[in-house]
């Protein structure tokens, strides 16, 4: 079992790739996770690819991207992640 962490922090949006990312901690070392402005919109209720929309979809269920989160660094063991609309569908 990984002891992983998610410092409280805003999210950095990226234009070129659509996403928020945000630091996390797994086994002491820092590292990132992001999620797709179409995960969080499909599955958030964000209103557009807009910065402003992502982060206000982002706060408002920031607990439950962070289990996936957490679960996506357990089960694959990568430095970084990024969540996508998928993951959250097969997540449930």
């Amino acid at each position: 079992m990984s002891d992983i962490t998610f410092p409280r922090s805003l999210p950095t949006y990226c234009a070129a790739s659509l996403t928020l990312s945000c630091p996390a901690t797994v086994n002491g070392s820092p590292t990132l996770y992001s999620v797709t402005a179409e995960a969080l919109e499909a599955h958030f209720g964000a209103r557009s690819p807009r910065e402003e929309d992502l982060v206000a979809a982002f706060t408002s269920n920031r607990q439950r991207i962070e289990r996936l989160a957490e679960s996506m660094f357990e089960l694959t063991e990568a430095r970084e992640i990024v969540l996508r609309s998928g993951h959250f569908r097969f997540a449930g």
